[in-house]
Parts: C-alpha cells; structure tokens; sequence
C-alpha cells in the first residue's frame, strides 16, 4: 500500500458510495445514494463505485449496478456478517487507504452515523453530517442557490473550475442552510439523509456490465473489540414514512382533541392507502411514536400526496416534505408558512374540513 496522505489531492479519483446491506438485504437508502453519486461521478469525469462490506454478499452487486454503479468494491469476511464498528471502520480505511477515492458517500442511517465520523477521523478528513444536496458543478450549484436562498448569486465572484464536493445541510436547529466544503483534503466525506436524494430506474444493462473488485485487506478476530452474539428484531412494526405514497400529518392544531385529530387523520390515511405522520411537537407532545415524525430530525419524505392537518410548517417541518409532489394544507391561520409550499391550502379548523375532505373521497371513490 502507498503512503497514504489525505492532503495529496492530485492522488485521489472516483466516487464511492458506501452500500449498507443487513443480514444480506440491500437497504433503500443505498439506490438513491448511486443516483446521485452517479450524477456527482459524471460531472467530474469519473467512476461511481459501491462499496459493499458482509458475508457472501457479491450477489448483490448487479443489483448496484443497476442503479447506477460502474463498479462494486467488495470486502467479504465472515467478521463482517454482522455490522460492528471496529470491523467495518478497518475494513473500509484499509480500502479507502489502497484505492483512494475522492468522495465517499455514507447514508444517515444508524450504521452510516456510527460509522462515517470514526473513518474520517483515522482518514485524517472532514466529514459532512445529514446532507440534503449535493453538487459539483457550480453553475447547478448557483441555480440551487438561486431557488432555495436570498444570496445575490450572480453579483458574486465564482471559481467555476471548483470540483469540490459542495454539501448542503440545515443549521442552526433548521433556520439556516449551510453549504461546507473540504477543500484541502480527500476524500470528501457526507452523510445523507435517507429519503432526500430521488432514486433512478433500475437498469438491466448496466446491471450486468457491472465490474466486481476485490482488494486486498486483513481483518482478523484481534482487530475486533466486540462481538456480537445474537440480532434480536422488534416486534413492533415501524411506520414505514419515506416507502408512503401517501401520508397524512398532524400538528400542534390537534392539541385541543388529541385522539380526535389523530383519528381524523388516520382515517383520511386508510381511505387513501397510506399513513400517519407528524411534526416535531406532536412527536415531543407524546401524541405519535418517533418513527411517526417528518422534518429535519425526524424522515425526509417526497410521497406522490402530503395532507398537513394543523401545521404551522417551521423551516424545520418543510425541509421535510416540501419535495412531495402535491402538498394539501390546512390551517386556521391564513398566514402559516405551511401555505407557501402547499399545491392547495385550505383555511378552516381541521376538525369540520378534515371529516369534509374524508367524505369528498370516498364520494370520489364511489363514482368509479
């Protein structure tokens, strides 16, 4: 392996993608990761890898492949089965160490929030958390600004040749969006929020074009400080909020009848086939478990409807949902900021229009 020394730009190629797998499953969060990082990978002129760490896990590959990978980076070890921090930051410094990629590419999930900051560390880098944009280009960079900030974009001074990785994520408890780039070492690392980054069409072609590479690495049970003995699965079943066609969301308006307001929106959410959501305080109110929660420190969503009963929409709620594709509001204040990002806002207590919208469908329904 060469002397490895992460302010050695000019060293360090290619995009990688760090490609979560569990007891053998590909975690979705991994398909969106690829289409993204195949878009970063074609703006810099290079290669899109998936990094794939576990036991007997190559079959997998050509499933990568297909969302976009030009190759996987496969690392199997019976050591690696079962996700464990000191096995996995060794096993991917090692690689990283050997091939040198300029950017790499973690999904916020438990595993990645464990895992990429312990990597960065030893990689001597910097590491971006709970990313929700991504650009290289600086031209798509300034048409991102131009529609998400009040910066006077082309009154400023750009170096267009610029291809650092430029990541955006929120501040400042949600109130600000800050763009932080690591200019002077690699790789270039993030985390990614689960649900932001729209997946791309499986492509069969490229699934079988799909190159496999094996490196070299040495993981012996020394290397490990903890085993793990036994995965126990919950019993309970976690709404599944980013997978939802349809989601149906309650806020501090149901305060006034709490089991009232839910049942309303969980009626709307059967009728329409999908599920209950929540912001912040009907979360932190104890009204809905946490996996129930939208926005910036709960899932980021973009379902084909979004119905927001009684949500004010902080900066933090609409960081959230603003991408789903056709957003109903309603809200008693008119001047509720959940209004600038609804297709249709409707002004009026969530208890008579929510029962109204309810009858509306099923009226709807009735006529097919």
């Amino acid at each position: 392996m060469d002397t490895y020394n992460s302010k050695d730009i000019a060293a360090f190629k290619n995009v990688w993608v760090f490609c979560e797998q569990r007891q053998g499953e590909l975690m979705p969060t991994d398909f969106e990761l690829l289409s993204e990082g195949r878009k970063l990978a074609d703006e810099l002129g290079v290669k899109l890898y998936g990094l794939l760490l576990g036991d007997q896990v190559e079959g997998l590959a050509k499933t990568l492949g297909g969302y976009g990978a030009d190759g996987v980076i496969v690392c199997e070890s019976p050591l690696l089965k079962d996700y464990t921090t000191d096995a996995y930051a060794k096993t991917v410094c090692d690689v990283v160490k050997e091939l040198k990629p300029e950017i790499l590419i973690y999904g916020a999930s438990n595993i990645g929030r464990d895992l990429a900051p312990r990597c960065a560390a030893r990689l001597h880098t910097g590491l971006t958390a709970d990313c929700t944009h991504l650009d290289i280009d600086v031209e798509q960079y300034k048409s991102f600004l131009r529609e998400n900030s009040t910066l006077d974009v082309d009154g400023s001074q750009w170096d267009e040749g610029d291809r650092n990785l430029k990541m955006t994520r929120p501040a400042f408890g949600g109130h600000l969006m800050a763009t932080i780039i690591c200019p002077k070492f690699r790789p270039c690392m993030a985390t990614v929020r689960p649900g932001v980054m729209k997946k791309a069409p499986f492509d069969a072609a490229k699934s079988e074009a799909v190159e496999i590479i094996r490196p070299a690495f040495s993981l012996q049970e020394e290397d490990l400080e903890t085993k793990v003995l036994a995965v126990e699965k919950s019993a309970r079943k976690l709404v599944d909020l980013i997978g939802a066609d349809v989601i149906v969301s309650v806020g501090r308006g149901i305060a006034s009848d709490i089991e009232g307001g839910i049942k309303i929106a969980q009626d709307l959410a059967d009728e329409l086939g999908g599920v209950v959501g929540g912001s912040r305080v009907a979360i932190d109110s104890g009204w809905l478990a946490s996996d129930h929660q939208v926005g910036q420190t709960g899932k980021t969503v973009h379902p084909k409807i979004y119905i927001a009963l009684g949500i004010s929409g902080a900066i933090q709620h609409k960081v959230g949902m603003q991408d789903s594709e056709c957003i109903i509001a309603v809200n008693k204040n008119s001047a509720a900021p959940i209004f600038e990002v609804a297709d249709y806002g409707i002004t009026g207590d969530l208890y008579s229009v929510g029962p109204m919208l309810l009858e509306a469908i099923r009226e709807a329904k009735a006529a097919k």
